[in-house]
């Protein structure tokens, strides 16, 4: 039981983040949305406020890092169209407001919480890294997968930002064509 509501908490802190980034975060509705009790706060979470988005920003790079490993291999090209496909959503979230519950522990950080910083560099290294493998597991060459799962995780952040600020997930849709193309380009399907 305990399990449970420490869990809905950074589910909670996890939707908080991405709607309302860190400042805009508050104990009381994380409380509320998980259905937890006000003294669950200093008792799942003594490091307070900050323990809490610091494991919700985990949780959510390690769950992206999984979903990332699901990712087809057959071609560079399949890896590309995947990944897309699976961060669509994500991104036409943002137009609504939504944001990356990662990136938002990196914005407005008092030097004294480089912690968090370095839990949003963590995840977002892991899903360089991972999607890095799906391209060399594709025949990518190691550097260039690299190289390319950077300018991805590049793409998605970016687009979440304007995807925002227009309103539309075309920001997303353009860069999506391109990076596709490019892909095709570089490494067309050797069928």
């Amino acid at each position: 039981m305990a399990t449970d509501t420490r869990a809905r908490m950074v589910a909670a802190a996890v939707q908080a983040l991405r709607r309302r980034g860190v400042a805009g975060m508050s104990f009381t509705e994380v409380l509320r949305t998980s259905g937890a009790a006000r003294g669950a706060i200093y008792h799942h979470f003594p490091g307070g406020k900050t323990q809490l988005v610091a494991e919700a920003a985990g949780r959510t790079g390690q769950d992206v890092r999984a979903q990332l490993a699901t990712l087809p291999t057959s071609t560079p090209a399949a890896v590309v169209e995947a990944f897309l496909a699976a961060v669509r959503p994500v991104v036409d979230a943002a137009t609504t407001g939504s944001g990356c519950a990662v990136a938002a522990v990196t914005m407005g950080l008092d030097p004294d919480r480089d912690a968090l910083r370095q839990v949003a560099a963590g995840a977002f290294a892991s899903w360089v890294d991972q999607l890095a493998a799906q391209f060399t597991a594709a025949g990518v060459a190691q550097h260039e997968a690299g190289d390319l799962a950077a300018t991805l995780i590049t793409l998605l952040e970016g687009a979440q930002v304007l995807c925002r600020a227009a309103g539309t997930v075309e920001p997303f849709e353009r860069a999506a064509r391109t990076a596709s193309a490019l892909t095709a380009c570089r490494y067309p399907d050797e069928r």
